[in-house]
């Protein structure tokens, strides 16, 4: 017993040392802010950890802040670090129509606003790159730095006319829930966990179709417009971070780093690696 013991606190000290973490509280068990967005959605963001540099982590399409919870607990320790859920998606409500990621993007300066951070990063995951890219533009300054998290020079090719688009999301406006369930599960490698896909599955059916479709729409309207100008106008802030299934791909662009051996949902499948990542990019960023 006192062998088993002592293997697990070697364990936990390796990790801490590789990724200069150390566990803490649960997300959830902490206090909650809200702010309010330009059309009056409440946002619900919390706060956690102190610094120069304000890490801000904006989860995926139909997800929520719970997403990036390794993430929140390791960069806290000596970041200071904001999570949220955009309109409509986990703790925050909304009095929008529309889902677009330009409306995304003044949800999360509106949290800005709230906080009155500076040196920001932005840590955008899938549909929250765009979103990153969005609230960059109402930030201005105060964005020092833009990471991307699967979502763009990847390999997946986006609809990019009108009919295009609609033929892509029909399946979904015909049946939400089992089409979402067989996209998302399409995302992961033949190794990742079982149980973590279930409960990442279960997690992204409870924004429900009006938003998810909504959403989707303009995830490939935005990116058929704005990719690759956007991307182009903020080289100097912009990184990625892009999974690589087979540990074999190649960089589609100088700003990429690969973790192998994961897909689509690189920070939570391999979450040690993709800190190790993201804390190399952020000592990359220098505070004013």
């Amino acid at each position: 017993m006192k062998i088993k013991i002592f293997m697990a606190l070697l364990v936990i000290s390796a990790i801490t040392l590789v990724t200069g973490c150390t566990p803490t509280s649960n997300v959830r068990n902490e206090s909650i802010s809200v702010a309010t967005s330009t059309d009056g959605s409440p946002i619900t963001y919390g706060v956690r950890g102190e610094g120069d540099t304000t890490i801000i982590f904006i989860h995926c399409w139909t997800c929520n802040h719970e997403f990036w919870r390794s993430q929140i607990e390791c960069f806290s320790n000596k970041h200071k670090v904001i999570w949220l859920d955009l309109a409509g998606h986990g703790l925050s409500g909304s009095k929008r129509q529309e889902y677009t990621m330009a409306a995304f993007g003044a949800d999360v300066a509106a949290v800005v606003d709230k906080t009155d951070s500076n040196n920001i990063i932005l840590v955008g995951h899938s549909m929250g790159g765009p979103v990153a890219v969005e609230a960059a533009k109402l930030l201005g300054d105060k964005v020092i730095g833009i990471v991307g998290v699967d979502t763009f020079y990847t390999s997946f090719q986006y609809p990019n006319t009108e009919e295009a688009i609609a033929g892509f999301v029909k399946p979904f406006e015909k049946d939400f829930y089992g089409t979402s369930e067989q996209l998302v599960r399409s995302m992961f490698t033949p190794q990742a966990e079982p149980n973590l896909i279930a409960s990442i599955v279960k997690q992204m059916s409870t924004a429900g179709p009006s938003l998810g479709i909504s959403a989707m729409y303009d995830i490939f309207r935005w990116n058929a417009k704005n990719n690759p100008s956007a991307l182009n106008q903020l080289a100097n802030k912009l990184r990625n971070i892009n999974g690589a299934p087979t540990g074999k791909e190649k960089a589609l662009h100088k700003s990429v780093h690969l973790v192998p051996g994961v897909g689509h949902f690189v920070a939570q499948v391999k979450p040690n690696a993709f800190n190790m990542t993201l804390d190399k990019i952020i000592a990359e960023y220098t505070v004013p």
